[in-house]
Parts: structure tokens; C-alpha cells; sequence
């Protein structure tokens, strides 16, 4: 068979080609309008968010907390420092896969449940490149591990930082308080700028009172840094300011005096100048130890605290209000003589109870269980207070009336706050017919003004109440408010004062009189304490019930369980001729004044050991 071959066709071919060109010239076109519409974008239309992206990769803005400030006493010892510490943070931006980052530093160093519940609370709130610590106070062992794998953790940093320490632990837990990291609250509350950077606040006491002041100004820093977030070097820098300096009234040898004093007794001790209102001690026993809370105290330590029958956590000084027993004699005597009543001459039969006119209800003095008697046929106000008799301040207390008591002695600074600077001060409360219709909706009774009279039944102060009111007492009517801060930076505050409570010299004299009898006097319920005095002391002793006695009853402090038993108070000034030091003491459950009076000389020994000549 013939065999047939086909023939080149170059004009087909030729139409080939040129649509085969066409095609490729068109896509080249294509390819290249969409490279030139993409470098149009990156170069003109978003030029500027991709240049703002790239610089934020290679030039970060790190806030630079300031240095807290540091709290000193009246003799210059430090109350609260700060010491550097290593924090191990994560920049969120800068990890590729941030929860096997998490796994992999547990498994180089401990991370606790709380480290990481902060952790991932403070990360939803961070701003882009913001380094969120995950773990404080690395060890220098921790340091070093984290060193060795640090090309393995793209975004983990070790950052140093001053952290807060308190040296004397437990001595001023109540009056210096403390710092903690700052809660999600506090992130609402606080300046968002100025607190960038920075991991803890004040929480209570002067630390928190004074936040403001302690705290300073955050500083910035441009940094450039490498892909993996190393700083290669510091652009622009503006410092942060510090924080000022604060110094105290307080002094450590008379806090230290007034805890040792008081033991492991739950108690509290506040002692003041009354001539400038600087408080010398503040104490509230149990205490704790303020350097758990810095960074976070654990569930185990703060359970043991909250859950303490003791109540360590709990300011008695400033929170807690207790009647103050016949403590207020004093001042009831002075609002006696104010009003006209009596005079230091006039007498009050004393059988040892008092009755009510046209009342059969024998109110009972504290001697008749001892003596089977009153103090005296007849007594008067030196030895009223001397001896604390009950009788003689029933009477006036009748005669004053409920609201009569409460116009006398409301400027001596009770039912109200001192307005001292520190935190969580409660009121007390001096009762009248008006506080009582408006909190129990009742009216007042005769009955209850009797047990008023002697610091019973609805009456309650604070043990700085007492002493605010003793330092008036002292300085002779002065009324200043009380301050823990002396100065900021070593200029001098100036301390608030109220009018001054005027009185006839006399009347001064007459109630100075007893106090000092109270010490110095052969019957006077605190002369023991005058064995080896150099000085003289003003005081008062005080007892009060803490559980109902009935009205022919007798108590034996054996017999009751111990957080039933009476409380002991005891307020004092010295020197008697020119006071420069007053105080006031509450022991819990102490049986009576003569836990608290011991602790008075204590106080007032050690500071007059002190002072010049």
C-alpha cells in the first residue's frame, strides 16, 4: 500500500504561536499590574501602617516604673525598702505558640496555679509588646537555667526590678501596712499611664493612705531591639520620677516596748505627742508579717490569717471599738465641772450601790463585792477617780443626761474619726436619744444612762480614740488631729488641729488631781504602778464586762472561759508637770486593768529613757 505523509503547515503554526505569545504577554501584563497595584499599596496607600508596623517590630516604647518611696521612723530607721529582684515576663507578640511557651518554662522552673492565674488576667488586659510577668523573685539558680535555654524562648524576658520589703516583718504591720500586686479592681481605679510597668499598690495603712505620694512618675524608653525581642540599644530614655520619701512619728524603741509588753496577748497600744498629735506607736497584737503580701500571699498563709480566732489581720487600734469602761471617768468628770454640776468639793453618799429615783434596780459599784461597802460615806471627784468609784459617776451621769454627756464630751473626740492618716478608722459611737431613735428606732432610758456613765452598755472608742482624748487631756484642751506622717522629703507636714476645748485652769487641775492619785495615791486602783517611778504619771484604769452579769451574781474569773473575761484598759500621760507623752491600752480578755496598766509604764519608761535631759 502507498504510504501517506503529512505536510508542515507553517501558517497554522504561525497562528499558534502568535496566539500562544499574546497569551503569555498578557498574563506577564497581568502579573505585573498586580506586583505594581501591591508595591502602589505597601508604598502609597498604606505606607504608613506598614512603616508604623516594621518600627514597632524594631523600636519599642517599655515603660520605666519609678522607684517606690521608702518610710523611715523619727530616728531614721527604715520601715519599708526596696531590694532588686528578677521578674520573668513573656511578650505575648513575640511567641509563636504561647501556651506550649507556658509548658515548657514549667517545666524549667515552678510556675504555681496563681502565678499563671495573674498571668493570663493581666494578658487580656496588656497592650501589644507589653511584657506580662509570669513569675517574681526568680532564684539565681532559676536565672541561670532560663540563661542556658533562652535561644529555645523567642519572647520570655528576665527583667530586674525593685521589689518591696519590710525589714522589721511583723513589728509595724498594722501601722505602716503593706503592698500587693494590684487586682483587677484597682486596674479600673487607677491611672492607666502612670501605673504602666508597675506591679503592686498600697494596700493599707500608710502605704495606702500615702499611694499617691510614694508611688512617683512612670519613665519611658525607646528601644531598638532584633526579631527575637533582645534590646540591641536604648534610643531615647526619659527617667521615671521616684517616688518621696516619707518619715514617720513613729518610733521603733517605743513600738517595739508596747509589743513585747503586750505579748501574745490580742491587744492594742497607741501612744501620742500631745504636743504636736505625732503618734509614737500604733500596735494591734497578733500582727503578721506584711512581706507574705507583697507578691501575693499563698491560700495556705492567708487561710491561717483569715481563719484565726485572733483576728491578726484586723487593726484593733483604729477598727476596733470597745467601751471604754471607766476610762471615761476623766472626761465626765471635766464635763461635770464644765456644766456646773458639781465642783471638786461636792460629795455623793456612797453605800456601794445607787438606785434610780423611784427605781428599786440597785446599780452596783465594783467595791461592794470586795469591801461589802461603797469607798467612802461621802465621796468626792480626786477620790472618785482615784478609786474609780462607780456611784459618784452614776450620779453625774443622771444629773448630765444621755444628751448632756454627749455635748461634753463629743470635743474630746468621741464618736467620730480623729482623721488620722491611715486607713479603715471606724467611728465609735456616743450615744444620745437622737442615735439611738435613729439607729434602733427606740427611745432612750434612764437605766442606760447610768451604764454610759461609767463607759457601759452603747458607748464604744477606739484605743486611738482614748488616746486622742487623753491627749487632750494632757495638753490641756490642745486638739490636734493625729498623724503618723512627720514629713515628706524632709519637709515638715503641717498637722490640722480643730478650736481648742477651753476650760477654767482649775477644772484641769481638779481632774489632773485624781488621775495622779490613780498612780501615786495609796488607794488608787494603779499604784502599783508607781513602785520605782522617777516621774509622775496622770492615768486611768478601766475593766470592762464583756458577757452579762446578772444583777445578784458574782464573777469569778476562773469559772469563765478566757475570751469571756473582762477586758482591761488603761489610759496615761507624763511627765504630770509637762506631758509629753499620752497613751491608752486595751488587752482583750486581760481580767481587768492590771493587764494594761504594766504595759502603760513600758511604753512611757522607754520613751522618757529617750528624750534629751
Amino acid at each position: 500500500m502507498p504510504q501517506h505523509f503529512d505536510l508542515k503547515d507553517p501558517q497554522l503554526e504561525s497562528r499558534i504561536y502568535g496566539a500562544r505569545t499574546v497569551i503569555a504577554i498578557c498574563i506577564v501584563v497581568v502579573l505585573l499590574g498586580i506586583v505594581l497595584a501591591r508595591y502602589y499599596t505597601l508604598q502609597i496607600t498604606e505606607y504608613e501602617t506598614y512603616s508604623t508596623e516594621s518600627e514597632r517590630n524594631r523600636v519599642q516604647l517599655q515603660p520605666l516604673p519609678p522607684k517606690r518611696g521608702l518610710i523611715y521612723d523619727r530616728n531614721g530607721e527604715l520601715l519599708a525598702d526596696n531590694r532588686p529582684t528578677y521578674i520573668l515576663s513573656v511578650v505575648r507578640e513575640r511567641v509563636e505558640d504561647l501556651e506550649a511557651t507556658v509548658a515548657e518554662l514549667q517545666a524549667l522552673l515552678p510556675v504555681s496555679e496563681r502565678d499563671l492565674e495573674i498571668f493570663r488576667k493581666k494578658l487580656n488586659r496588656s497592650r501589644p509588646y507589653d511584657s506580662v510577668p509570669l513569675r517574681l523573685r526568680l532564684t539565681e539558680e532559676e536565672r541561670a537555667r532560663l540563661a542556658v535555654n533562652r535561644h529555645r524562648l523567642p519572647g520570655v524576658v528576665v527583667e530586674a526590678q525593685l521589689m518591696r520589703h519590710y525589714p522589721h516583718g511583723d513589728l509595724f504591720s498594722h501601722a505602716v501596712g503593706y503592698v500587693s500586686r494590684i487586682n483587677e479592681q484597682e486596674v479600673l481605679e487607677l491611672d492607666e499611664t502612670n501605673y504602666r510597668g508597675t506591679l503592686h499598690v498600697g494596700k493599707v495603712g500608710v502605704e495606702k493612705f500615702y499611694e499617691d505620694t510614694l508611688h512617683g512618675e512612670v519613665g519611658y524608653q525607646n528601644v531598638e531591639s532584633n526579631a527575637h525581642g533582645r534590646v540591641l540599644r536604648v534610643l531615647e530614655r526619659y527617667a521615671p520620677k521616684p517616688g518621696k520619701d516619707l518619715k514617720l512619728h513613729l518610733d521603733s524603741r517605743v513600738q517595739r516596748a508596747a509589743i513585747d509588753a503586750l505579748g501574745d496577748r490580742r491587744g492594742a497600744v497607741v501612744a501620742i505627742d500631745p504636743l504636736t498629735g505625732g503618734v509614737l506607736a500604733l500596735v494591734s497584737t497578733p500582727g503578721f508579717d506584711t512581706n507574705l503580701f507583697v507578691n501575693g500571699i499563698s491560700t495556705a498563709n492567708y487561710s491561717a490569717l483569715r481563719d484565726s480566732p485572733d483576728v491578726p489581720l484586723y487593726n484593733r487600734a483604729v477598727q476596733g471599738t470597745y467601751p471604754p469602761g471607766s476610762t471615761i471617768k476623766p472626761f465626765m468628770a471635766m464635763a461635770g465641772l464644765a456644766s456646773g454640776l458639781v465642783t471638786p468639793e461636792s460629795t455623793v453618799p456612797d453605800p456601794g450601790w445607787y438606785k434610780l429615783p423611784g427605781d428599786s434596780r440597785k446599780y452596783r459599784d465594783w467595791i461592794l463585792r470586795i469591801r461589802g461597802t461603797g469607798h467612802a460615806p461621802h465621796v468626792a471627784m480626786k477620790m472618785a477617780i482615784a478609786e474609780s468609784c462607780d456611784v459618784y459617776f452614776y450620779d453625774l451621769a443622771r444629773r448630765l443626761t444621755i444628751d448632756g454627756m454627749h455635748e461634753y464630751l463629743y470635743p474630746f473626740g468621741f464618736g467620730r474619726r480623729t482623721g488620722i492618716d491611715t486607713t479603715n478608722e471606724r467611728n465609735g459611737i456616743l450615744p444620745s436619744t437622737q442615735w439611738k431613735r435613729g439607729a434602733l428606732g427606740v427611745a432612750w432610758y434612764p437605766g442606760e444612762t447610768i451604764s454610759a456613765g461609767i463607759g457601759q452598755g452603747y458607748m464604744l472608742a477606739s484605743p486611738l480614740q482614748l488616746a486622742v482624748a487623753t491627749s487632750v487631756m494632757a495638753s490641756k484642751g490642745k486638739r490636734i488631729v493625729p498623724r503618723l506622717v512627720m514629713s515628706v522629703d524632709g519637709e515638715s507636714l503641717v498637722i490640722p488641729d480643730h478650736d481648742p476645748l477651753l476650760a477654767p485652769p482649775e477644772n484641769w487641775d481638779a481632774v489632773y488631781d485624781g488621775m495622779r492619785e490613780v498612780v501615786h495615791g495609796k488607794r488608787g486602783t494603779a499604784k502599783a504602778l508607781a513602785a520605782g517611778i522617777e516621774y509622775e504619771m496622770a492615768g486611768k484604769t478601766g475593766t470592762v464586762q464583756v458577757i452579762g452579769i446578772a444583777q445578784n451574781a458574782v464573777y469569778n474569773e476562773d469559772e469563765v472561759d478566757e475570751r469571756h473575761r473582762h477586758h482591761g484598759l488603761f489610759i496615761a500621760f507624763a511627765p504630770l508637770e509637762a506631758p509629753t507623752i499620752a497613751v491608752a491600752i486595751i488587752v482583750e480578755n486581760g481580767g481587768g486593768s492590771s493587764a494594761a496598766s504594766p504595759i502603760a509604764r513600758a511604753v512611757i519608761d522607754t520613751w522618757l529613757d529617750m528624750e534629751p535631759g
